[in-house]
Formats: structure tokens, sequence, C-alpha cells
């Protein structure tokens, strides 16, 4: 880890706004209330925050190339802050749509931007370990959400309340960094186009982990959009309770982050994964017909603390392998982060064809299968 700590702290700030895109689990659920919207629609809501990595992040990685990283972490962060604005002006169902969009726009720039902006203050065999302690801001930030929802809602009156805060604390990380100097290499006069940048796809090594990236991040989403439907639906929970599965799932993932940037510092990064993943494969099984609170809860939480420390060490093995090409490889691998928008209908539609979360569930367990598979391959590569 850099011993400037002074420009890392600002860096790893900026993973706490990341961690805002997560909130779109617990609102699914209090939009789909609110506009009284049917499973398959609302699985389309994480897809306003999530298509826009599939659509932007080449696109980001390429003008990152120009106006370099630090700069394209503060447009993310002024486009955020427009778009938590929006709800709380005025309130429908045309202004959420707006503010996830907005939220997905300035978040594909921001994961674009911030992870490579990290390497320019972290160095080395650090980078995996200060990936993950990124992921520990962002997991806390992620843990906060549904209790700043459930306090809007509970004591404020209305939910949408949690906008503001989002935007007063994007404008802190903003602030906060244009105070900080960082040495960046000179913007690159790149040639690279959208075709080259996917090109690196052939290389089958960076295939798969762009895969991994798809899934792990599906998954991630997918758990923290069923948690609460999984309680409303066996525990006959009402929605502001039920967001404590979205908090159960980011709190043991933040913990899991956290054990993660201490053991990944002293550890194999791929034998950690292969255990991990491994074990999240085992505690899924049991969703299935689980039906009492606390064991839900139980198995929610394991699920977080075994895969929270999974994309980074996918993103920091694609890293390590091209430095020269890391702007193209990051925007590539957030590329994969579209998982989140693919994921959730998915699993909306079959829950809806089978008439129980169950069929969500079986969504969750073909990235879980795939990401065995990586780990294994991984271990060869």
């Amino acid at each position: 880890m850099s011993k400037d700590f002074g420009k890392v702290l600002p860096v790893l700030f900026g993973f706490f706004v990341m961690g805002f895109c997560d909130v779109v689990g617990i609102s699914t659920s209090y939009v789909k209330l609110d506009f009284n919207l049917s499973e398959t629609l609302a699985g389309f809501i994480p897809s306003m925050v999530f298509i826009w990595f599939l659509l932007l992040s080449i696109p980001a990685a390429m003008a990152m190339n120009k106006a370099g990283r630090k700069n394209m972490v503060q447009i993310s962060n002024i486009i955020t802050v427009i778009g938590m604005l929006l709800p709380f002006i005025k309130y429908n169902f045309a202004t959420c749509m707006l503010a996830f969009a907005l939220l997905g726009i300035g978040n594909t720039i921001l994961q674009v931007s911030l992870n490579p902006l990290l390497t320019n203050v972290v160095k080395g065999e650090a980078l995996t370990s200060s990936l993950t302690a990124g992921q520990v801001v962002k997991a806390v930030s992620s843990f906060c959400g549904p209790f700043i929802a459930a306090f809007a809602a509970g004591t404020l009156g209305n939910w949408k309340y949690l906008f503001p805060v989002f935007a007063a604390v994007t404008l802190l990380s903003a602030i906060w960094l244009l105070a900080t100097p960082i040495r960046e290499e000179a913007p690159e006069n790149s040639t690279s186009s959208p075709g080259a940048v996917f090109g690196l796809l052939k290389d089958s090594r960076i295939l798969f982990l762009f895969l991994g990236i798809f899934f792990i991040v599906g998954l991630d989403v997918g758990v923290n959009t069923v948690s609460p439907k999984l309680l409303i639906e066996r525990a006959g929970w009402a929605v502001e309770k039920a967001g404590l599965g979205s908090s159960v799932y980011f709190v043991c993932r933040t913990a899991g982050a956290l054990l993660g940037s201490v053991l990944l510092a002293r550890m194999n990064d791929i034998k950690y994964f292969r255990c991990n993943i491994l074990g999240a494969a085992i505690v899924l099984i049991p969703l299935f017909f689980l039906k009492g609170a606390v064991p839900m809860l139980i198995m929610i939480g394991a699920t977080g603390f075994l895969c929270s420390s999974v994309f980074s060490v996918i993103y920091s093995a694609d890293l390590k392998a091209r430095p020269e090409k890391a702007n193209e490889i990051s925007g590539l691998m957030i590329t994969g982060v579209s998982g989140g928008a693919v994921i959730p209908p998915c699993m909306g539609a079959l829950a809806d064809l089978t008439g129980s979360q169950a069929g969500s569930l079986i969504i969750i367990g073909v990235c879980i299968v795939y990401l065995v598979w990586c780990s294994l391959r991984l271990k060869t590569a």
C-alpha cells in the first residue's frame, strides 16, 4: 500500500459512492409497491442501473485515455448528484426510472475510472488487497442503503428522502478528491476503438474472466434483489422490514471483504476464490426450501460473505496480466457489470412463470455454477 494515505483515502471513499447502485435492490421493492408493478416489470428496474455498464463502459474507457482517470471520476460524481436529486424534486415512476438511469451512467463511469485510479496510489502485490479494501467500503455503503430507506420511510414519511442523502455524500466525495493531488500517467493519444477493445476477448483468459465479472455481478444484484422478496413471500414480512434481508447480505459481504483484504495480502488469491465460491454453491441449496426468516437470513448472509472478494480477484487477475492495457481492460471488465442488468429480469420472469421466488434462485444457481468452473480454470490458466 502506498505510504501516502492522504491520497489513498479519497480514492477509497469513492467506493462508497460506487455502492449507491446497490440501493436498487430494496428500491425495487418500494417502487413495485408504490406503482403496483408485476414481478417481470419490477425485474427491469435494476436494468435501468446496470444496462449502462454494457453500453458505456468501453466509450468511458476510451474517453479516459484522453481526459484522465481523476477527471472521469469527477464527471461521474456530477451525473450522480443530478440523478439523486430528481426523485426528491418530483416523485413519480418516470423520475424514478430516470434517476436510476443517471445513477447507472454515473456508476459506470465511476467503476471504469476509479479502479485504475487506485493503481496510481497503490502499487505491486498490494493491488488485489487494496481493491478488496475498496469493496469493503462499497459494501458498507450498500449495507447502509436499506437502513437509510427504512429510516426515511418510517421516520421521515417517505423512502425517497434517501436520495438527497446520497447526493450530499457524492458531493462530499467530489470535493475531497478535487482537493487531493494525484499524479497520473500522461493521457494517451490512444488509437483504440471499440472493436479493438472487444478484440481482447479473443484471448481465452480475458474472455472467461469477463464472463466471471458478468456472473458475479449478476449474482450479487440478484441476491440483493431477491432477499427482501423471499422474506415477504415466505415469512410474511412487510416491505419496510424485509429490507433487513438486503442489509444482512451487505453486512456479511462487508465482513467477508474486510477479512479478504487481510487474507489476500498473505495467501494465494486464486485458492481463496475457489474455496469461497465452492462454499457459496453449498450454501445456496438450502435457500430453495427454507421458510423460517432466521435460517433464510443466515444463508443470505453466508452467500454475501463467501462471494465478497470474487470481483476483486477476477478484476485484479486481468489488470496484472495486461498492465499496459489497464484502461481498456477496465472498460471491458466493467462492461461485464451489465450482468446486473441481465440476471434480475431473468429471475423475475422465472419467478412469474413458477409462481415462486424459487424460480429466481435457479438463475442464481446458474451464476454460481459458472463461477465454480471459472475458479477451477483460473487455477491452471
